[in-house]
Order: C-alpha cells, then sequence, then structure tokens
C-alpha cells in the first residue's frame, strides 16, 4: 500500500479481458470497472464520493481537494492509445519496434524496466511538445 502523499491520489488502471479496472493505490478498497478508460475513471471517481458519503472514518486527503496521479500498465497503455495512433507512430515516438509493441500490448510479452522507461519517456516527451502548440 503507498502512503498518503497530502493531497494526491494515486489511480492505476489496467485493462481486463472485458473490462478496464481501477484502483486507489493508497486506499484499500476504491475499485471501478468500466468498458472504456473515461468509463472507468468515471466509476472509480463515483466509487471514491460513495466512499466519503458512507464511511465515518475517511482518510484527511479526500477531506480537502486532492489531485489525481492516473498511471497504467504498460499493455493497458498500449492498448488505449492505439485507438488514436497506429503502432507505426508509435514506434517513432518510443523507438521500439511495432512487433515488439504488438507483443506488449496484447500481454503476449512484459517490457523490461528499460523497456517501460523508454515508452514512458517517448510518450512523455510527444505530450509536451503537443502542450507548447498554439493554433492561430
Amino acid at each position: 500500500m503507498a502512503t498518503l502523499n497530502s493531497n494526491k491520489l494515486t489511480i492505476t488502471i489496467e485493462k481486463g479481458i472485458d473490462q478496464y479496472g481501477a484502483w486507489v493505490e493508497e486506499i484499500p478498497g476504491l475499485y471501478g470497472v468500466g468498458d472504456t478508460v473515461n468509463d472507468v475513471k468515471g466509476d472509480i471517481l463515483d466509487a471514491i464520493e460513495l466512499y466519503k458519503k458512507h464511511n465515518s472514518v475517511v482518510p484527511e486527503v479526500l477531506k480537502v481537494d486532492f489531485e489525481i496521479k492516473w498511471q497504467f500498465d504498460t499493455a493497458s497503455l498500449l492498448q488505449y492509445i492505439s485507438k488514436v495512433f497506429t503502432k507505426s507512430g508509435i514506434e517513432r515516438i518510443t523507438g521500439i519496434n511495432q512487433r515488439q509493441l504488438g507483443h506488449y500490448s496484447s500481454g503476449l510479452k512484459k517490457p523490461r524496466r528499460n523497456q517501460i522507461e523508454k515508452i514512458d519517456a517517448g510518450i512523455q516527451q510527444f505530450v509536451n511538445d503537443l502542450q507548447q502548440i498554439h493554433l492561430v
């Protein structure tokens, strides 16, 4: 179990066989499910509100405005972004070949830590580049 860090919650999202699942790392027992990433995000946020409403003892982090850090396992993230980006595009962003990305996305192979870091760094750099763009 993660330790409570002021007003920050870490929510992990993973793709199962039929649905996405999510849980709050810092608070055992808070789970959500959904057919899409947006569905599971909504469900876990609803679960947090229900937890606050129906429990007599509520962690301090839930009593104030809190920030959420969303995290995915590698296979789930690759499946999620493959709805928008081709494997070819993800290859260009991460430097990892399409076949290997396919193995990671399907769960056929688990990426080593350095591959996870390479995927994460490539995606984060791409997102940072996009955030600097302003349309005129």
